[in-house]
């Protein structure tokens, strides 16, 4: 099994611990790092204030920088059950922005297996960033 695999296999595990009792959206993800070979989940968790709601992949993110401090991802995946698969909305991006390079590959799946993969810059061409 690839490395992507096994990452697609923890997105869908983690996508059945979703806390989606407002939409009823259950999301999962993993993350690759550079030079760590665990691989990090996360699963959207809502909440009734919208706003405090946090995205699978933010929650994979924040869980390798807690646990290593600055990362740089390797690769991103999503699972999803829509059809077609869903990429990660624009604040999972910018999030993603800060710790990738623009041809990362972001993998989108769904319960049956990876069906797209992009380049990040594909999805964010021009993310915000600090001003020269």
């Amino acid at each position: 099994m690839t490395r992507v695999e096994q990452a697609y296999e923890l997105a869908k595990k983690t996508r059945n611990n979703a806390y989606a009792k407002y939409s009823n959206f259950f999301v999962g993800s993993a993350i690759s790092i550079k030079g760590v070979e665990k691989l990090y989940g996360g699963c959207n968790v809502e909440n009734i204030s919208f706003g405090a709601t946090i995205c699978a992949e933010r929650n994979a993110i924040l869980n390798a920088v807690a646990e290593n401090g600055k990362i740089e991802i390797e690769f991103v995946v999503v699972c999803v059950d829509t059809n077609p698969v869903t990429v990660p909305c624009g604040m999972c991006l910018q999030v993603i922005s800060e710790f990738c390079k623009a041809d990362t590959p972001i993998y989108l799946g769904d319960l049956n297996g990876i069906q797209k993969t992009m380049k990040f810059n594909e999805l964010l061409p021009a993310p915000f960033d600090t001003l020269d």
